[in-house]
């Protein structure tokens, strides 16, 4: 992947990453990495024209490229360009806009369910045992104060997505989900 964060400043372009199946396609080109249209197809269970058709269109808004690394010329890979995508206050002047963003940001709650649900159906790995979990804290805050601590939170997460601690030896790595709502309630939310 080339950069880190592709924050987006208009609805049309937002829109066309919005598409569940091109979340999709860009979620598995982020995580697995670089992969064909007929790979992605299998994992989504879809035909390889309609994930070829999904990869132009993120490829026309610069969210996905051709890999320069690819192995075989024939069979074209793709990659994600970005590793997370954001979006501007910009985008929310809109009604189009404000509606997209609402749409995304509840697949992503649902998807944060979802992570749950299989994390708590799977057996404990007793190696991850006294690691992550699920916390949650409330805290009365400013709305100045609530983007400085977004902005703190965010730097810790980028520190350890650059630069982590070193690992303990023979310890397995795996994708840990991070999802951080900052939400506010005029009265409480109990």
């Amino acid at each position: 992947m080339a950069n880190f964060e592709r924050n987006v400043h208009d609805a049309e372009t937002l829109k066309a990453v919005a598409h569940p199946t091109r979340s999709k396609i860009l979620g598995l080109l982020r995580h697995e990495g670089p992969a064909t249209a007929s790979q992605l197809a299998r994992r989504l269970d879809d035909s390889s024209g309609s994930t070829s058709y999904h990869l132009r269109q993120l490829a026309r808004y610069g969210f996905v490229e051709e890999d320069p690394d690819q192995p075989n010329k024939r069979d074209k890979r793709w990659r994600a360009t970005y590793s997370i995508t954001t979006w501007s206050r910009a985008v929310l002047s809109s009604p189009e806009g404000r509606e997209i963003s609402d749409a995304l940001q509840r697949r992503q709650m649902l998807r944060a369910v979802d992570h749950f649900q299989r994390w708590m159906a799977r057996g404990r790995d007793p190696r991850w045992e006294d690691s992550g979990g699920v916390s949650d804290f409330m805290v009365r805050l400013t709305p100045s104060q609530t983007a400085a601590l977004d902005d703190e939170l965010m730097a810790v997460l980028d520190r350890y997505r650059t630069d982590p601690p070193p690992a303990e030896p023979d310890e397995p790595v795996a994708h840990i989900s991070v999802y951080l709502q900052l939400l506010n309630f005029e009265e409480s939310p109990l």
